[in-house]
């Protein structure tokens, strides 16, 4: 006699159903990727969106005052323009589809609190006016001219704080920010010579 066991059939039918089983309980199932948590912002892209809303305070500085005193618009021009330049080169090195307020402010139009520039976040350009030597408002709120004393001390606390920020940098951007911050410092020296009102 001839035991025939399984047929064809019966093993057919048999993979079709467990192939339909096996479709329909991964169509059902609930698992979702693992939630990832936000990866940290580089550390160079926070740096430069800070340096980046630093020049563009200054470069308003400068604006507000070859505005407000037209016969130093020449004077100021480039002092200016070599702002302009550094400001074009911090935006060159900013990564593509990162925003150049990576960090730059407290999330604020100017400058930071007192508060913040101590605790070490945010930019640290301030606008001081002459002789007081606390930070103020951003230059578009601030009701005084702007004067070339107010532009000394801008460009002294700018140059003063890249000292601060090398820490983080890689040693490209250290580079780049030690440059800026002697251009700053040049800036104090040269400003007097340009007038004194």
């Amino acid at each position: 006699m001839h035991d025939r066991g399984l047929s064809r059939r019966v093993l057919l039918r048999g993979a079709a159903a467990g192939s339909a089983a096996v479709i329909v309980s991964a169509g059902c199932s609930e698992q979702r990727p693992p939630a990832v948590a936000p990866a940290k912002p580089d550390p160079d892209t926070v740096l430069l969106g800070e340096l980046i809303a630093d020049k563009e305070r200054l470069i308003a500085l400068y604006r507000q005052a070859a505005t407000a005193t037209p016969r130093l618009a020449e004077t100021l021009a480039p002092f200016e323009r070599r702002h302009q330049a550094h400001l074009a080169e911090l935006r060159r090195r900013l990564p593509p589809g990162a925003s150049a307020q990576a960090g730059g402010t407290d999330g604020q139009d100017g400058p930071p609190s007192p508060d913040a520039s101590a605790a070490g976040g945010g930019s640290t350009v301030a606008t001081a006016g002459p002789g007081d030597g606390s930070p103020e408002p951003s230059p578009s709120a601030s009701p005084r001219t702007v004067t070339v004393t107010r532009l000394r001390a801008a460009e002294r606390a700018a140059a003063a704080s890249r000292p601060k920020q090398l820490a983080t940098a890689s040693p490209a951007l250290a580079q780049l920010v030690a440059c800026i911050g002697a251009c700053e410092a040049a800036h104090v020296i040269a400003l007097p010579a340009a007038g004194t009102t």
